[in-house]
């Protein structure tokens, strides 16, 4: 893993939202790799098993992966840019404010944001991108989004991602076309909308599923997430990655980590290279 290494020394990783369930897995997956150390749990003010953000010595920190919540990123933005460490980002639900406080830091810093760490759903947002594009506005595009009952944020931060590369693919304007659910008597479904469904059940998760209809037939695509624990892995490898580009400040998503054939449809959360 040679990418994580500083002439020879381990990466020094801070975990933000430590407490939760994703910091929880983060924590011990940085604890247990050879090639990072776990320099710091960073918890909000008041929990127990870490520290609060402003009593980490960022001389000890070279990278942070932030699991969090939307309210916490304006501040952790502010503290990776004063203090210069790399920042991996897989919080959803930001808000304008709390996006635009992340495309600034990477004016100053290296940041890696994305809806997913899952490989498997960088492919599927790969393979939505080629189809709408191929099929173009012939084709009726729905995506569904299942998660468990705790989950706040809607639609998920990986279906928004997926609608802005089908979307982007057909070079349609998201906003304009984009439709949450459907209920009550209306027109009949105009040419190039794209529906989005959020489903919160029992402990699911993660599924998505886009769905691209045209005279008789129909395309399903799909990706399941069994255990989150996949998206933490997939977060460590992201701040792999990104420790051999501390110096190169930007936004990096999951088409740079992979090297996927189709970036221009994959896009990142908020490029700002």
């Amino acid at each position: 893993m040679t990418e994580a290494n500083f002439n020879g020394q381990a990466v020094r990783v801070g975990v933000v939202g430590a407490a939760g369930r994703m910091g929880q897995h983060l924590c011990q997956l940085v604890d247990d790799a050879a090639d990072m150390q776990l320099a710091a749990r960073v918890v909000e003010a008041g929990q127990s098993g870490g520290v609060p953000l402003a009593a980490v010595d960022a001389n000890s920190v070279d990278i942070l992966i932030d699991f969090s919540t939307p309210h916490a990123t304006g501040a952790v933005a502010e503290w990776v840019t004063a203090h210069r460490v790399a920042w991996v980002l897989g919080t959803t639900g930001l808000g304008a404010a709390e996006q635009a406080a992340v495309t600034g830091a990477a004016r100053a810093v290296a940041v890696f944001q994305a809806s997913n760490f899952s490989v498997g759903v960088a492919l599927l947002t790969e393979l939505a991108a080629r189809a709408a594009a191929v099929l173009g506005l012939d084709a009726d595009i729905e995506i569904v989004e299942t998660h468990h009952h705790h989950k706040r944020d809607a639609p998920s931060g990986t279906a928004l991602t997926l609608a802005k590369a089908v979307a982007q693919a057909r070079g349609q304007d998201l906003a304009q076309v984009r439709r949450d659910g459907r209920s009550g008597l209306g027109d009949e479904r105009p040419r190039g909308e794209i529906g989005m469904h959020a489903v919160r059940l029992a402990d699911i998760v993660g599924e998505h599923e886009v769905v691209l209809g045209w005279p008789a037939e129909r395309l399903r695509l799909c990706h399941d997430a069994r255990d989150r624990k996949v998206f933490a892995h997939g977060a460590v490898r992201a701040a792999r990655w990104l420790a051999g580009r501390r110096d190169q400040p930007g936004v990096y998503g999951m088409a740079d980590l992979l090297g996927a054939t189709a970036t221009s449809k994959l896009p990142t959360d908020a490029r700002a290279r």
